[in-house]
């Protein structure tokens, strides 16, 4: 069995559907989202819709939750902007749909039981970059096969208790790469891809700005930090 890891799709519309276009190609079993749905980017409803009407496993990360609660005295002040226009723009359904996902989620499969995480098992806004991981965040979530979002930058590592991955952002790269971000949860052959798509930026761009949303979101997007 096959999995699509998508994370931190920011309301980026034309990114996510050029990655879901990648995704159709490779025909993965399903496809889950480890948050952070919304948030950066000016389309938040067209995504949701996208995510509700592919039935996808999906959880809430702190812009998702900010947007619902307007609870971002944590954030900067470009992601702090950035909610304040999402909450503004949210239809009812999206709001409903974002209620009814949960933080972290845990399913048995044949091949073992996958957990996903926002930030970590420890915190839902823990920040676990690649040279943080640790094999005790396999234990503590006491699973084979071990899903985080949250940081932006790709990460699969393999220890004795199972592996620890990120598939990246979708929708606002951070490790110096431009191009959308996904990943491919091989549970049979407990192996974890890494898969780039380049998507127009530039488009991007543009509706940013006439969004009124903060230049730097669309400055970020050229430079993938």
């Amino acid at each position: 069995m096959r999995l699509a890891v998508l994370a931190d799709i920011h309301a980026n519309l034309p990114a996510l559907q050029a990655v879901l276009a990648d995704v159709d190609r490779v025909g993965p079993d399903g496809i889950w989202v480890a948050g952070d749905l919304v948030g950066y980017n000016p389309w938040p409803n067209e995504v949701l819709e996208i995510l509700r009407e592919r039935h996808v496993r999906a959880i809430r990360g702190n812009h998702d939750r900010a947007a619902l609660g307007g609870d971002s005295f944590a954030f900067n002040e470009l992601a702090a902007e950035a909610i304040r226009w999402t909450r503004v723009h949210l239809t009812p359904a999206s709001v409903g749909y974002l209620k009814g996902l949960e933080d972290r989620t845990r399913v048995t499969m044949p091949e073992g039981l996958v957990a996903m995480y926002h930030g970590s098992p420890r915190d839902d806004n823990e920040y676990v970059p690649p040279w943080a991981a640790e094999e005790s965040l396999v234990r503590i979530a006491g699973a084979p096969f071990v899903l985080l979002g949250h940081t932006h930058l790709p990460m699969a590592r393999a220890f004795r208790a199972g592996l620890l991955m990120n598939p990246g952002s979708v929708g606002q790269p951070r490790d110096r790469d431009p191009r959308a971000a996904w990943g491919v949860l091989d549970l049979t052959r407990e192996k974890f891809e890494v898969r780039r798509v380049p998507y127009d930026i530039d488009s991007v761009a543009s509706e940013i700005h006439k969004a009124g949303l903060p230049r730097e979101l669309a400055d970020r997007l050229y430079a993938g930090v």
